[in-house]
């Protein structure tokens, strides 16, 4: 009776083992989609995160682009400023001395200012108070105010800057966004293309494995027809020489499939011992795309159409500022009270006008053609810039042209794929019967494994360019053709997570 319990102990002990190992193996290997492995990617991988880093850097560009307009308060002070040193100090006959200087000086000013978006300028309103006190001497002390001062700097020839931000930078915005989103669906592409990958690698395994046995199988068979004299012994060599094939093939393949297992799970992000089992996806409705109605939304919407427009003001403004350097003229002007006085509040009283009102000019005499030049440069660089995104925009409409009549054609092309693979797999699947009771050679055995393994992979790799051209589509147009909406992003929301 104690053998007995014994020996039920170890066997639950073997079933408890068995059981542990194969969840483990289960553990360690996860069925994926590819709407999975896209949403992974999205959410996990270094491109989508370098996206997002340049989107975010994009925000606060524009951020502080929009501060920029607003009016801006800002104070500074000295407290204090300490001094003791000689200076020099010019006499009443003309001749100089030092003079020995000990004083305390504190100063503070509350300033709000104002970029004026019409003319380039800017106006500030100002307050400050500053106290001195010598500390030799009569140690007098004095205070100065200015209760308010208006100020305004104003370039009357210069380029207006912030009128050209006020053009650039709300379509570089814009381009950024539409980058962001277009970066998105490259991740989707680059998924697809690395999941396809490890598809094929499956598949191709998969066809090496079931070779191998039906290799072995038939090997065994062309040995006992050996026996019989029913076939050559070049017969039989070769049926072993393509068990030896097959098993080198299946060891490549083996290979192949964890490289690209591999590059997938370092792309989505997952642990390199969470062995992903690709799924095959199920072909989309079909649907036809014109050109005519791809290319309007591509143009609306791309980052392209976007980086064009930017382009193009750049150029202009380089050329505004050149001609703007032709002569500089600055006006500043400042109206305002001021009063001194041994008191702080008495300093406040009394108060006497303070104006000032200064011109600048800097007009070049002689500079032998620099700054005309300098025109004329900026003026060769926006024709040599707008020929070349007259070519960018020609060639971008010619791939897009060539990738919808890729993608009206591929629907077809993956019928047939899907078709010649059913209709090989029979043909081999006869062959192999035929083959067993020697109707047909080794040799036409062999050309229909060759032809059903190429179309099952030709059909897997027209199944890959499927998606592929619908998300190349998608990426340049940011448009959803099967739903039929665009693709649009919350991008505060994406920026705050």
């Amino acid at each position: 009776m104690k053998q007995l319990i014994v020996i039920n102990k170890r066997t639950l002990g073997l079933i408890a083992c068995a059981w542990l190992c194969v969840s483990i193996a289960s553990a360690q290997s996860r069925s994926l989609s590819l709407e999975e492995a896209v949403s992974l990617a999205r959410k996990q991988s270094v491109d989508a995160s370098v996206a997002l880093n340049e989107l975010k850097t994009a925000y606060w560009e524009y951020r502080t682009y929009k501060a920029n307009l607003l009016p801006e308060m800002n104070f500074s002070a000295s407290l204090p400023n300490y001094q003791k040193a000689y200076s020099a100090y010019q006499q009443d006959d003309g001749s100089y001395t030092y003079v020995r200087n000990n004083y305390l000086n504190m100063q503070g000013e509350l300033s709000i200012d104002q970029n004026i978006w019409l003319t380039g300028g800017k106006l500030s309103i100002a307050t400050s108070l500053d106290f001195m006190k010598q500390l030799d001497g009569t140690k007098d002390r004095r205070y100065m105010s200015l209760p308010v001062a208006i100020t305004l700097q104003q370039p009357v020839f210069g380029v207006n800057s912030i009128k050209w931000d006020r053009r650039i930078e709300p379509v570089r915005y814009q381009e950024a966004k539409a980058a962001f989103i277009s970066a998105t669906e490259d991740v989707t592409i680059k998924t697809i293309d690395y999941y396809f990958n490890l598809l094929l690698a499956g598949e191709n395994v998969g066809i090496a494995e079931q070779n191998l046995r039906n290799a072995e199988k038939l090997y065994e068979v062309a040995k006992a027809k050996r026996e019989m004299g029913q076939i050559s012994k070049n017969d039989l060599l070769q049926m072993e020489l393509n068990v030896l094939d097959a098993r080198s093939s299946l060891t490549g393949y083996e290979s192949a499939r964890k490289s690209s297992m591999f590059r997938l799970q370092s792309f989505l992000g997952l642990e390199d011992n969470e062995q992903i089992v690709p799924v095959v996806p199920d072909t989309l409705q079909a649907i036809e795309l014109s050109y005519g109605e791809v290319r309007e939304k591509a143009l609306r919407n791309n980052s392209f159409v976007h980086n064009i427009r930017r382009r193009q003001l750049e150029a202009d403004y380089a050329v505004a500022k050149a001609r703007g350097n032709l002569r500089q003229v600055t006006l500043f002007a400042q109206v305002g009270f001021t009063g001194t006085a041994r008191d702080a509040g008495d300093a406040y009283r009394n108060l006497k006008d303070n104006q000032v009102v200064q011109l600048g000019v800097k007009v070049p005499l002689l500079d032998w053609g620099k700054r005309r030049g300098q025109v004329k440069v900026a003026q060769s660089n926006r024709e040599v810039m707008r020929s070349r995104l007259k070519k960018e925009t020609m060639e971008f409409n010619q791939n897009l042209f060539i990738l919808v009549e890729q993608f009206n054609k591929q629907q077809e092309q993956l019928d047939i794929a899907n078709r010649a693979d059913e209709i090989a797999r029979k043909r081999y699947d006869t062959n192999v019967e035929t083959y067993m009771i020697g109707k047909i050679s080794t040799l036409d055995l062999n050309d229909s494994q060759t032809t059903k393994d190429e179309a099952r992979r030709k059909h897997l790799t027209e199944m890959f360019y499927y998606w592929y051209y619908l998300y190349q589509i998608r990426s340049l147009t940011l448009w959803d053709w099967h739903h039929n909406t665009g693709i649009d992003a919350d991008f505060e929301k994406i920026i705050k997570e």
